[in-house]
């Protein structure tokens, strides 16, 4: 696997990939890798193609009080990782090369980015759909894969894809779990071992107010019913709700395919799941 540190680098390397007649497909992370991120990378990996990670700390989705400044890091097991998993080049800019003075570019995608993470984060999805166009424009993939986890995250990039005609094939990848079902994390390092053993329930929660859903339960009953399951296990809840999944708008039409979200605290920890609720007859 090669690393690039510089765009000009990076820019050559991409395009003599294409002028050998390979396509090119882009894995965007934020490092401190796991088996999530790597079946990205597995997905990724066709016949013919050559992976492009990156590994970007974007401290454009940071709100004030946000772990940026403790948000793991690890570039030598990650590049172990990546080079194992049959990544090709990785891309690892520093700050100054995606923001440098002058900067003044931001992309806002509304809808989708609104309410959930968008408005328990203000800002956060303008900083993920800026820094996701840089990336996309400085490799110019013509497939891209994300984790099914951030669920609005891939919504937003989605949105921004249609709308600004990139010519990227974007593909969510299914969560990835640990054995008791908790969604794999970067940030699930930060519980302790009593914070760990309360995590499942998050993914219980909604495992439970789905079948609640699907037996007929009323949704408003069903999510709080949810919440307070949650907040007896020790989380503080930011939301537990049911959407449309292309939409995210509340209230969907049972007859469309809908998405339990759900995003609460332990501790300092942030958590965020979902589940799929297919259409009902």
């Amino acid at each position: 696997m090669e690393v690039f540190r510089e765009l000009v680098d990076l820019r050559a390397a991409v395009a003599a990939a294409r002028a050998a007649g390979r396509e090119v497909a882009l894995v965007p992370t934020m490092g401190a890798l796991h088996a999530g991120h790597i079946a990205l990378v597995e997905a990724a990996r066709r016949p013919g193609t050559t992976v492009v990670a990156s590994i970007f700390v974007n401290p454009k989705q940071f709100g004030a009080n946000e772990d940026l400044s403790r948000y793991p890091r690890k570039e030598t097991g990650d590049i172990a990782m990546l080079t194992e998993a049959g990544c090709d080049l990785l891309w690892l800019p520093p700050v100054e090369a995606m923001y440098p003075d002058g900067f003044a570019t931001n992309i806002s995608v509304a809808g989708v980015s609104e309410g959930l993470d968008g408005a328990a984060r203000p800002g956060h999805f303008d900083g993920v759909a800026t820094v996701v166009a840089k990336l996309f424009n400085q490799v110019q993939p013509t497939r891209a894969y994300f984790g099914e986890k951030d669920f609005q995250q891939l919504a937003v990039i989605r949105r921004m894809v249609a709308d600004l005609d990139f010519a990227i094939e974007v593909t969510g990848v299914p969560t990835q779990r640990e054995d008791d079902g908790l969604a794999l994390s970067s940030r699930n390092v930060y519980l302790d071992a009593d914070e760990r053993a309360k995590a499942v329930a998050l993914p219980r929660a909604l495992g439970i107010a789905a079948r609640a859903i699907a037996a007929g339960t009323p949704v408003d009953k069903a999510l709080a019913d949810a919440t307070t399951y949650l907040a007896n296990a020790g989380f503080e809840v930011d939301y537990v709700s049911l959407v449309d999944a292309e939409t995210l708008q509340p209230q969907p039409d049972a007859g469309r395919r809908r998405q339990l979200l759900a995003a609460a605290r332990l501790g300092t920890t942030r958590l965020i799941d979902n589940l799929a609720i297919e259409p009902m007859a």
